[in-house]
């Protein structure tokens, strides 16, 4: 049986101290991003999903990173997914509040120094890990 392919973007958003923004969400470290709407671009997708989790107004997208995939089960359509998320380099400067989306079980948001993020990818998924390594690696 074909699984089903979702495809979604998001962002490794950093501040002007060049810190990482990121969310934690059902117990895991993570990085902002959703799926793509009927008619949105890639980028718009990456845009918008950043700022309703996070709660950022002023984001400015860079670059594609890279895209990775994963499988779970879809709860809401009752089958196996692949989901395909786009990464963009962001930037979102000057003191903006941090809001938490609630409702997508977002609990803590933080901006975080790379010489800590290895802390944090202690309790992520390898997918995020290896995204964020990429990013790193192309700075």
């Amino acid at each position: 049986m074909k699984k089903k392919t979702i495809v979604a973007a998001g962002g490794l958003v950093s501040n002007d101290a060049g810190e990482l923004l990121l969310i934690y969400r059902r117990g895991f470290w993570d990085l902002p991003k959703g799926k793509l709407d009927e008619g949105e671009t890639i980028e718009a997708c990456a845009i918008r999903e950043v700022r309703e989790e996070t709660g950022l107004t002023d984001v400015q997208l860079g670059k594609l990173v890279g895209i990775t995939y994963h499988e779970y089960f879809d709860k809401w359509i009752q089958c196996e997914v692949i989901k395909e998320t786009h990464w963009f380099v962001m930037y979102a400067g000057g003191t903006q509040q941090l809001v938490p989306q609630h409702d997508e079980d977002i609990e803590d948001i933080k901006w975080v120094a790379r010489k800590d993020v290895t802390g944090y990818l202690q309790h992520t998924y390898k997918n995020i890990v290896d995204i964020i390594n990429q990013y790193y690696a192309s700075l």
